[in-house]
């Protein structure tokens, strides 16, 4: 009795025949759970043609992995349609066989692929390796991510791509963007995170509050983690801050096997990751904020007439997609190419970060990590020296890292020496400015609310904190009638701000100085033939 076919084509409907009968599985079969096989069948007779016989069909439901089912049905179908039980047993067998295969297959070809990052070809690499070659590395990058179709936000965009790019270091960075509703922030954050390579980044917009944990181990390692709105990620808040933090976490859980035993099961994920959110609620998120970098974004005319023009060209048909396109490709194998290696800061002991602000010791280390991750993208412009005391490979920061560090981080340093939150410092600083063009001294609530279009409760918050930490005072009025205000120091931001601008400048002008003397010395004792001290080391490539 030989098989004439296996019909797949209709997955409802999955028929075997052979010489004598006919079984249709109506309905297919499950894909999960091997260890059965429930499915309806329908069993006809067929004549020597092929066609179905006026017999009427048996339909039964079933597991065919159980024999007494299966026995059962073999006996009721032989009696109904008149033939032997050894045929229909030998039917039954062979079907089972097609469904089995028929099954794995599916189940194969159903399996998700895994990502394989694009090898880049000869020309990908030359680009790339020009590119990360080229004078003024930055500020070509900086360009080209404005190529990509992220419009302002020059400063910000640039801090975020470096801090991306540390996810390949072992001490990655993180970042928070602040704003209000509808200013941009995942807008930025999404954009920026598109110059990553897929395979290096992972977008959240919502997690469970044990997601984190079933990762796996490696999984994670060195990815950039990208999460839409901290709200919706506020389950695993601290899992997350033990990743940026300990670099790893775990969890202990029970867990019963196939034999019904439950046994405790430890399970670890390790990092690091580099984590960017985005957030209207500094706040709230103030235990994360603080491991991150912080920034506020653009929320002024000028940055929303160039979003908005932007879109009218967009909408016009007159921005080139493809060559956003090849420029976002173009930093996505710029990234590819960046190789782990150790950083080292011959400087680091110098430098001083203003004494204004606030967490010195986490806002110190991360002044020295972002210098490091700046060092870490201009790789393929330091020479790679190995220690040859201990055979370490590594690449030392230069002057003009630090220089650019500075100039990236006097915003995020003027902000973390304020005592007021972004939102708050911006809404004072619009209040000043408003009246000094209009030359009037004090304020009322309303006058000003109508003035910037804020919202009453968040002006209400931001009042009672300017006047409790005596930025604002009150002249004149009461509760009902409504109170006017007067600032109390038109300066205070300004001075602020020199002192974090003089600290810096301070401190990378020692730094050029005391190269001067060391230079200075080394021709001297060159000139008495003399060869200087120096820490063992060679170099291993230019």
């Amino acid at each position: 009795m030989a098989a004439k076919n296996f019909n797949t084509t209709n997955p409802e409907s999955l028929i075997y025949q052979n010489d004598l009968l006919k079984l249709t599985v109506l309905g297919g079969i499950k894909l999960d759970g091997l260890d059965r096989m429930r499915s309806t069948l329908k069993i006809e007779l067929v004549t020597s043609s092929g066609d179905e016989t006026s017999a009427p069909p048996v339909r039964h439901n079933l597991d065919l992995y159980n024999d007494n089912q299966t026995e059962k049905l073999i006996r009721r179908a032989a009696e109904k349609l008149e033939i032997g039980t050894s045929v229909l047993a030998a039917s039954m067998a062979e079907l089972t066989g097609q469904l089995e295969a028929y099954r794995m297959k599916q189940i194969k070809e159903n399996q998700p692929k895994p990502y394989e990052p694009p090898k880049l070809s000869n020309d990908e690499r030359k680009e790339a390796e020009t590119f990360l070659k080229s004078e003024n590395l930055l500020e070509r990058t900086n360009e080209m991510i404005g190529k990509s179709g992220m419009i302002g936000e020059e400063n910000n965009r640039l801090l975020m791509y470096l801090i991306f790019t540390s996810r390949k270091q072992t001490q990655p960075l993180h970042i928070v963007s602040l704003g209000a509703s509808g200013t941009g922030k995942t807008h930025l954050q999404e954009k920026v995170g598109e110059l990553v390579p897929e395979e290096d980044r992972i977008e959240i917009t919502t997690l469970s509050e044990n997601a984190f944990y079933y990762f796996g181990q490696r999984e994670l390692k060195n990815k950039l983690i990208l999460i839409e709105d901290l709200d919706g990620a506020e389950n695993v808040l601290y899992p997350l801050r033990e990743l940026q933090s300990k670099k790893r976490i775990s969890k202990t859980v029970a867990h019963k096997n196939t034999k019904g035993e439950t046994k405790t099961l430890h399970l670890v994920v390790e990092g690091p990751v580099s984590v960017a959110g985005c957030t209207t609620k500094e706040q709230i998120y103030e235990d994360n904020a603080n491991r991150s970098f912080l920034i506020y974004l653009d929320e002024s005319e000028e940055q929303d007439q160039r979003i908005m023009d932007y879109q009218r060209r967009s909408s016009a048909g007159k921005i080139n997609k493809q060559e956003e396109a090849e420029a976002a490709q173009l930093l996505q194998n710029c990234q590819r190419l960046l190789e782990p290696i150790k950083v080292v800061n011959p400087f680091a002991e110098i430098l001083q970060i203003p004494k204004e602000v606030f967490k010195p010791r986490r806002t110190n280390n991360h002044y020295l990590q972002f210098i490091e991750a700046v060092t870490f993208y201009h790789q393929h412009q330091r020479e790679q020296k190995a220690d040859e005391e201990t055979g370490e490979i590594y690449i030392e920061t230069t002057l003009e890292d630090i220089e650019a560090t500075n100039r990236l981080l006097k915003e995020i340093l003027l902000r973390k020496s304020d005592e007021l939150n972004g939102a708050c410092r911006n809404y004072l600083e619009q209040i000043k400015a408003y009246l000094e063009v209009e030359n009037k001294k004090t304020f009322s609530n309303r006058e000003i609310r109508k003035k910037l279009r804020i919202n009453q409760s968040n002006q209400k918050r931001w009042t009672i904190s300017l006047v409790s930490n005596y930025y604002l005072k009150r002249i004149k009025g009461n509760k009902n009638q409504g109170y006017q205000y007067q600032i109390t120091s038109y300066e205070e931001y300004r001075q602020l701000k020199e002192k974090i601008n003089t600290a810096l400048d301070q401190s990378l002008e020692a730094l050029k100085n005391l190269l001067q003397e060391k230079s200075e010395r080394s021709k001297a004792v060159q000139s008495k033939n003399e060869p200087p001290k120096s820490k063992k080391t060679k170099v291993v490539k230019a």
